[in-house]
C-alpha cells in the first residue's frame, strides 16, 4: 500500500487550494497520431484549484499552511516577470486573507507589450498583489530580506518564499503528489516506464523523488526536462533539495545523484526563449487532445517527451505519465510567437 498523502497534509498543517487526486487521463487521440503503441498520460495539475490551476498550488498548500502557523499576514516571494509561482501565490493569498508582496525579475529578453504586461503579470494585479519589479541581474535574496525587514518596521509580519516555491516546506507538495501517482497506478492497474516533470526550480522533480524515495519506489523512474538552469546546475539543485527535503521533514529513504534524470536537450537558447520543438508540442496536443501547454515550462518537456517517444525510448505498450504543471496564462504573453504559425509551417 501506497504511503498517505491526506495524512502528509495533516500532519504538516497544508492548507486546502486544489482538490485531491487530480486525475489521470489517457491521451488516445495523440497516441494515434503517434502511431508507434506507446500509451501515454497526463496528471491534470494544471486545471486543480484557484488562480488558473497549476503545479505551484501543491507547493504553496504547504507553504502557506506553514506561514499561517508562525502568524504571518503578508506573503513575499520571487520570480520572473511571467512567474506561474508569483500568480498563484497572489491568488492563494488572496483566499487565505494574507497581503502577497511579488519580488519579478526582468530575466527573459522579450520586450514586446504582450509579455511586459499580460499574461500572469495582469493577474499579479488583479489578484491584488503589490509587484517590485527589479533587473535581471538583481541580488533578489538581498531585495526579498530588505522588504522583509520594512514590512517587520510596519508592524507586519512576512513570510518570505524563494523563487518557485520551491524549499523543504514547499517540495511536500511534490511528496504528496508522487504518493498520489502510485495509488494512482495502482487503481488503474498500471506501472509508468516514466513519470515526466519541467524543471525550473527544482521543487516539482526533487519533490517527486523525495516521495518516491519515501515509498521505497524506484526514484529514477521521475525524468524532467531543464527549463531554466543547465542540466548540470539542475541536477545538482535536485539532487540536494531532494535530500533536504528528506531529512528536514523525517522521511525514510534517500536520493543518490543516479537516482535524478534530468535531460537538457529542450532548453534551448535558455529560459523562457521558445524553440521550435515547444511550438510544434503546444499545437499538437492543442490539436489532437484539445489540452494547452504553456510556452515556458510544460511546452518544452513535453517536446522533450514527444522526442523520447518517437525515437523509440520506450517500448510499444509501455505507459508513460506526464504531469501537466500548468502556467496557460503564459500563452498570452508569447502572443507574437504563435503568431507566426498562421503563415509558417513546422
Amino acid at each position: 500500500m501506497s504511503p498517505d498523502p491526506h495524512a502528509l497534509r495533516t500532519r504538516h498543517g497544508a492548507v486546502s487550494l486544489l482538490a485531491h487526486p487530480s486525475p489521470i487521463e489517457r491521451l488516445t487521440r495523440l497516441e494515434a497520431a503517434l502511431g508507434n503503441g506507446v500509451r501515454i498520460y497526463v496528471k491534470r495539475d494544471d486545471v486543480a484549484g484557484i488562480g488558473g490551476g497549476g503545479n505551484k498550488l501543491r507547493k504553496l498548500e504547504f507553504l502557506l499552511g506553514d506561514a499561517i502557523a508562525q502568524g504571518c499576514d503578508t506573503f513575499v516571494t520571487t520570480g520572473g516577470l511571467q512567474s506561474n509561482h508569483a500568480r498563484l501565490s497572489a491568488a492563494a493569498s488572496a483566499l487565505m486573507g494574507l497581503a502577497c508582496e511579488l519580488v519579478l525579475a526582468d530575466v527573459v529578453p522579450r520586450h514586446d507589450a504582450d509579455y511586459r504586461g499580460n499574461g500572469n503579470l495582469l493577474l499579479d494585479a488583479i489578484f491584488g498583489a503589490t509587484v517590485h519589479r527589479v533587473p535581471g541581474d538583481a541580488d533578489r535574496s538581498a531585495f526579498l530580506q530588505a522588504r522583509a525587514e520594512a514590512l517587520r518596521e510596519e508592524g507586519r509580519t512576512p513570510y518570505v518564499v524563494g523563487a518557485g516555491g520551491s524549499s523543504p516546506v514547499g517540495a511536500l507538495g511534490y511528496v504528496a503528489c508522487a504518493w498520489e501517482i502510485l495509488g494512482q497506478e495502482a487503481a488503474l492497474g498500471e506501472r509508468f516506464a516514466r513519470i515526466v516533470v519541467p524543471n525550473g526550480s527544482a521543487g516539482t522533480h526533487a519533490g517527486l523523488a523525495a516521495g518516491m524515495a519515501a515509498a521505497g519506489e524506484d526514484v529514477a523512474r521521475v525524468q524532467s526536462y531543464a527549463v531554466l538552469a543547465t542540466p548540470e546546475r539542475a541536477h545538482a539543485e535536485t539532487l540536494a533539495l531532494a535530500q533536504t527535503t528528506l531529512a528536514a521533514n523525517a522521511l525514510p529513504g534517500s536520493v543518490a545523484a543516479a537516482d535524478v534524470v534530468i535531460d537538457g536537450s529542450q532548453r534551448g537558447e535558455g529560459y523562457g526563449i521558445p524553440t521550435p520543438a515547444m511550438r510544434e508540442a503546444v499545437e499538437l496536443l492543442a490539436r489532437t487532445e484539445g489540452l494547452l501547454l504553456d510556452p515556458v515550462y510544460s511546452g518544452k518537456a513535453f517536446a522533450g517527451l514527444l522526442a523520447a517517444i518517437r525515437k523509440g525510448t520506450f517500448e510499444p505498450g509501455e505507459a508513460v505519465l506526464y504531469v501537466m504543471t500548468g502556467g496557460v496564462p503564459g500563452l498570452f504573453a508569447y502572443r507574437e510567437v504563435f503568431d507566426a504559425l498562421t503563415t509558417a509551417e513546422i
